[in-house]
């Protein structure tokens, strides 16, 4: 074979693995949340906000736990569904922000700038115009500091060529205020009651009242599903369950019991 048409078969060989490749590959099969619990965020690192003033989360934080939404602020999909999720929980709970916590549109796009930033920012108040006067923030970033942040809480997001944008996770991250990962709340819209026992564990007694504090003894989070169960109906679940158990044994030891007494008289009569 002529080193040509040696050339052409590697080319061809090449051109198929990388269809193949592009074929078997699913951006959202890549994309997923990885557990790191009491991860430490790096609150020093600086970003872009909205008005193209560089600041830091502790900054933004101000003592107080916070809320950090990853997002694509120049977004057709969920995103913007999910900030409006977002605060549709925090208008079904009594925190409000800036007075408790601070919430945080993070860009993971790292071409996106200050003007996507306060688009993003606009379309969310003009539906929520009460909440969002103060207290939220949009950051973007460059591409380094934007992954030492999401590596650092577990986030994974990939490229997609085919619809030209990053695919992720819809997700809202809780950390305390010296940015620690304390919950991840899952889904496009997260319910009140669940965020506001996330604030409260975020928040180490430093928001709600002694009430709110001994709720949380009544809920158990489940690192899952991203929400909080009443420990009561855990419990009664886990008793249902035992008790299940225990009777499906008492029935299978009397039924292996008669069993053994019916064989026993068979073999008593001589068959």
């Amino acid at each position: 074979m002529t080193r040509r048409g040696l050339m052409l078969v590697f080319a061809f060989l090449g051109l198929a693995a990388a269809q193949a490749a592009a074929a078997s590959f699913d951006p959202f099969r890549a994309t997923g949340i990885d557990r790191k619990p009491n991860a430490e965020i790096p609150l020093e690192r600086a970003f872009t906000d909205e008005a193209g003033r560089r600041v830091t989360l502790r900054e933004l934080a101000g003592g107080r736990p916070f809320l950090l939404a990853p997002v694509l602020h120049n977004c057709p999909n969920i995103c913007g569904v999910t900030l409006s999720g977002l605060m549709q929980a925090v208008e079904e709970q009594p925190f409000r922000p800036p007075r408790d916590f601070t919430i945080v549109a993070f860009g993971i796009d790292p071409k996106e700038g200050p003007k996507e930033a306060q688009a993003s920012l606009d379309q969310l108040r003009r539906r929520f115009p009460e909440l969002t006067v103060k207290g939220i923030h949009a950051l973007t970033g460059a591409a380094p500091d934007v992954h030492t942040m999401t590596d650092a809480l577990g986030y994974r997001y990939v490229w997609d060529p085919d619809i030209g944008q990053y695919a992720h996770d819809a997700a809202v991250a809780v950390l305390t205020p010296d940015g620690r990962l304390s919950r991840w709340l899952y889904g496009l819209a997260p319910r009140g009651t669940d965020l506001k026992l996330a604030l409260t564990e975020a928040g180490d007694g430093r928001i709600g009242g002694w009430s709110d504090q001994l709720l949380l003894l009544c809920y158990h989070y489940d690192p899952v599903t991203g929400r909080y169960s009443s420990l009561i109906r855990v419990i009664l679940q886990f008793a249902s369950g035992a008790t299940m158990l225990t009777g499906g044994g008492l029935i299978a030891h009397a039924l292996l019991r008669e069993r053994q007494h019916v064989q026993g008289s068979t073999k008593g009569r001589g068959f």
